[in-house]
């Protein structure tokens, strides 16, 4: 498994010297940008999950018009 946790810049060594004092724990810090990257392929990942949702009748879809009359 994998779990992202946001930590306080302060805090953070201390935490990882905690989690890395278990055997089967391993914790990498990953950087700005790297997290953005991810918080984008959530996003993307709900869009096509809402897609399939819509697709077979579970979400309903907003008309069109609807959207280029909110641009």
């Amino acid at each position: 498994m994998k779990l992202l946790i946001d930590i306080a810049d302060d805090k953070a060594a201390g935490f990882i010297e905690m989690i890395k004092s278990y055997a089967k724990v391993k914790a990498t810090p990953i950087s700005t940008p790297d997290v953005e990257t991810l918080d984008e392929i959530k996003k993307i990942k709900k869009a096509f999950n809402d897609a399939g949702r819509i697709k077979s009748g579970k979400l309903k879809a907003r008309p069109i018009e609807d959207l280029l009359n909110e641009l």
